[in-house]
């Protein structure tokens, strides 16, 4: 770390920044309430607004949003007539899966080999203390020179859109001239990173049904048409046989011109078992930023145990479809449905309904913004220049404030690189990280002033 002096007063703020997000990650934040108590989720909104009152926020509130969660709002007002910066993070978590697959528990922030482990402790809890750390930064450093509007989501990782729609409904409350989303991450530890593009998605359940009940195989098999053989048929046709999807009418040869991931990189983060395949073609980039995905998440059949030889009437699957920068994730669901129904054999009846949608997203990165984050990144990382990567999921909140603020900037950083294993057990930050990105994230402010 460099010795400018942002860089120092970030260091000595380092000590406290553990024990808050120690206090932060302890709440099981999680806003599923058939699985947590939303008391804890309301905890962890309280714990943000305080945060923010602390520091001098006016207008800190609670903002219900429609999905019954609340979302952490604050204003810090900055010099007379100057430019409005809004930071994004969220402090809802994924579950924990496995608790007793975590080597320390999940909602105990522990240090471990140089990393602090614990669910959203990257994803996106440390979000939240990045944002903090910068702004008592540039306050240790003679202020904050624009105007600053924070908002914390309560329910990013549920995708129920709460904060989306409460955007839509007041759309002067986030307005601003450039806006930070400090969910996203470096590529690598140490190599800073702007998220110039992300993929955007929708999902849909399908349903095959072929007979009225189960019938026994042996009396009918061979002649009555089988369910379950009818969607495996339906599945197996989004891909193409070296594992492209195949959607009929979605244009899937787009080429990512940005930073490069390597065949034997990527193996080794998706940890991909020796001797098994990468699917598609094209580079890795190319495949999981520049082109539509196309995943099944699961079906809905009788599992193996208990079991019995009977020819299935019917069967379920959730299909999920990332769709790249430049398609329309809503022309992309009418694709997915049609190749869908083309597909089914043996005229069994098929029933699609949507579950869920965003659209994708790409960024101006040559816009006084990006210029302002690169000076800044390349004080905060010595030696190393800015690169640009694609994130192949999805923030569509992105595109709810891109819609809403047309000239607004968008920036995306974050401390969710390869090695935190965000959504997996074992969550884990880069205190090193955590103190880069928010030298990075004041000084950017700072230039982004002067810009």
């Amino acid at each position: 770390m460099s010795s400018h002096p942002v860089a120092e007063t970030v260091a000595s703020l380092m000590p406290r920044a553990k024990e808050e997000l120690t206090e932060l990650v302890a709440f099981k934040s999680v806003a599923d309430f058939a699985q947590y108590p939303k008391s804890e989720s309301e905890a962890a909104a309280n714990w943000v607004a305080d945060a923010l009152r602390a520091e001098g926020f006016q207008d800190v509130a609670l903002l219900d949003t429609p999905d019954g969660t609340q979302s952490v709002y604050g204003f810090l007002p900055g010099p007379e007539g100057a430019r409005t910066v809004l930071l994004y993070a969220h402090y809802d978590v994924q579950p924990p899966l496995d608790e007793a697959a975590w080597t320390t528990p999940p909602f105990e922030l522990t240090e471990r080999d140089g990393r602090w482990y614990g669910r959203g402790a990257a994803d996106c809890k440390g979000g939240v203390i990045m944002h903090l750390l910068a702004l008592r930064t540039l306050k240790a450093n003679g202020g904050v020179p624009v105007h600053i509007k924070v908002i914390a989501e309560g329910s990013e990782e549920q995708g129920t859109g709460g904060l989306e729609r409460y955007a839509e409904q007041h759309p002067e409350l986030l307005a601003a001239d450039t806006i930070v989303i400090g969910d996203a991450g470096d590529f690598r530890v140490g190599l800073p990173t702007v998220t110039a593009t992300l993929r955007g998605m929708t999902m849909l359940r399908v349903g095959v049904d072929t007979l009225e009940g189960n019938l026994h195989s042996g009396q009918f098999g061979g002649a009555a048409p089988d369910a379950l053989a009818a969607l495996i048929r339906v599945l197996d046709s989004l891909r193409a046989e070296d594992g492209s999807t195949t959607v009929d009418g979605l244009t899937a040869d787009a080429e990512w011109d940005g930073l490069q991931y390597g065949d034997e990189q990527f193996r080794k983060d998706a940890k991909v078992l020796d001797g098994v395949s990468l699917i598609g073609s094209g580079t890795v980039a190319d495949r999981i930023w520049a082109r539509p995905a196309v995943t099944v998440l699961g079906i809905d059949c009788p599992p193996v145990i208990g079991a019995t030889p009977s020819v299935q009437a019917g069967a379920r699957a959730l299909v999920s479809l990332r769709v790249p920068p430049g398609v329309d994730a809503t022309e992309a669901t009418k694709l997915l449905q049609a190749h869908l129904e083309a597909h089914t054999p043996w005229g069994a009846r098929v029933s699609c309904e949507q579950v869920g949608q965003g659209q994708a997203f790409r960024a101006d990165t040559s816009s006084p913004a990006y210029e302002a984050m690169a000076r800044a990144m390349a004080v905060a990382y010595p030696g190393q220049e800015m690169s640009y990567a694609g994130q192949g999921g999805s923030i569509p909140l992105c595109n709810t404030l891109a819609s809403l603020y047309p000239d607004a900037e968008i920036l995306l950083i974050g401390l969710s690189e390869p090695e935190a294993q965000i959504h997996a057990v074992n969550e884990s930050v880069s205190p090193e990280e955590l103190e880069r990105l928010s030298v990075a994230e004041a000084l950017f402010l700072r230039n982004y002033a002067a810009s």
